[in-house]
């Protein structure tokens, strides 16, 4: 008799920007006459550059002259992209990555949520907590997570790593010891980043402990203080111990294009000995065909030197932003963290409210949307997530209609 994959019954709830998706909607169809001004998903606003604009329709054009058609991607992706992510991004910081140990996908959140399927059912798990829903979700779907107890919004099996105004929302070294530990550095949601003598504790850690480290550098372009780690590479033992994923999506405005890469060390191993990278090699060869080639040509063309000024204004841009919602909310009297090194800003709810009706309130009294920071996890309540990726002018108005809230 046919039954479904009881892992998957055992999710809670709808996935989080599902909820509010759902949420402002009904808003809106009940309110027609008022502009909503989302600052709440991580999705870019920016057009695509020109640099990158010019590569798509270049290899559009190639795509359309048999003699330089191309069909499926080799499964690591093309030598011309994987080539220059390992100069422009490792080598000129002096990190040691091969080409043969970057895997060009279609995505950071795909990886986020892939990467788990190449270790052992049994593993255990670490996240920080506030945490991005994927890394939960992933292993609950693989059946890694063990019972949900509603009261306390935690599973089970998974070691929770509290983030908290407390310890400046960087993760602590937990005394129970897990196999796979996820670090996401600038965080998302709370906009906070690990210094690199940081990273080079957890990084000591899992080498002493034989864990894994599951490193999301998808905001790494944002990075604006100095001793800020870009890459987990940067510290000493990394290779043997982590496995890094990044993203074109949010410093060159990819949301919608999709690319991103999985770096796997080749001196990363299990316990056995076994070299994770031909285990993702293998995963990767047949589960997914390859990011398209025109996706991989705009890529390429980030790195260069037209596609490194435009980057660079992009992420210029939305850090505009996050500058004009720091300081629009502190003169308001709201207590904030992030925003400096991530587009990100984590704000304290008013007291006497929860994260949910935080959103509720600033949704029917001024129009704006963000993110209850209770959806990432159980240190999350109390906060609310805000993100710098709307334009100049709605984030302005945003920030103006916030305020006049506190007036």
């Amino acid at each position: 008799m046919l039954k479904a994959n009881q892992n998957y019954l055992k999710l809670q709830g709808s996935y989080l920007f599902s909820t509010i998706a759902k949420k402002v909607a009904a808003y809106k169809e009940a309110n027609p006459d008022k502009q909503v001004i989302s600052l709440g998903i991580g999705d870019v606003t920016r057009p695509l550059t020109g640099t990158i604009l010019k590569a798509i329709h270049d290899a559009a054009d190639e795509m359309g002259k048999a003699e330089t058609f191309r069909g499926y991607a080799p499964d690591l992706g093309y030598a011309f992209l994987r080539e220059a992510i390992a100069e422009k991004e490792y080598r000129s910081r002096g990190i040691e990555i091969h080409e043969d140990e970057i895997f060009v996908s279609d995505g950071a959140k795909s990886d986020s949520g892939n990467i788990q399927e190449i270790f052992s059912g049994e593993c255990r798990i670490a996240v920080c907590d506030p945490v991005y829903p994927v890394y939960v979700d992933s292993n609950v779907m693989a059946g890694r997570t063990g019972v949900y107890d509603a009261a306390s919004e935690r599973w089970s099996n998974v070691i929770y790593m509290p983030c908290t105004a407390g310890n400046g929302f960087i993760p602590e070294l937990p005394d129970e010891v897990p196999d796979i530990i996820y670090i996401c550095s600038p965080n998302n949601p709370t906009g906070t980043a690990m210094s690199r003598q940081d990273l080079a504790r957890w990084v000591d850690y899992a080498n002493e402990h034989g864990s894994v480290i599951i490193f999301d550098a998808a905001y790494e372009a944002y990075i604006s203080e100095e001793g800020i780690a870009h890459s987990v590479y940067e510290c000493e033992g990394a290779r043997n111990c982590a496995i890094e994923i990044r993203s074109f999506s949010k410093n060159a405005g990819f949301t919608g294009v999709r690319l991103g890469y999985t770096v796997v060390p080749k001196d990363l191993k299990d316990a056995d000995g076994v070299v994770l990278n031909s285990l993702w090699a293998r995963r990767h060869g047949t589960k997914f065909n390859g990011a398209p080639y025109i996706q991989q040509r705009a890529g390429e063309a980030v790195y260069s030197p037209g596609g490194l000024a435009e980057t660079r204004a992009l992420v210029a841009y939305y850090m505009e932003n996050a500058k004009t919602i720091m300081d629009g909310l502190k003169d308001a009297g709201y207590t904030l963290y992030g925003g400096v090194n991530a587009p990100y800003i984590w704000l304290k709810v008013p007291d006497g409210m929860k994260s949910w009706d935080f959103f509720d309130y600033l949704l029917t009294n001024a129009s704006v949307v963000g993110t209850p920071g209770s959806g990432f996890g159980p240190s999350g309540e109390g906060y609310f997530r805000l993100t710098a990726f709307g334009t100049h002018e709605n984030t302005a108005e945003a920030v103006r209609r916030i305020k006049e809230l506190k007036g």
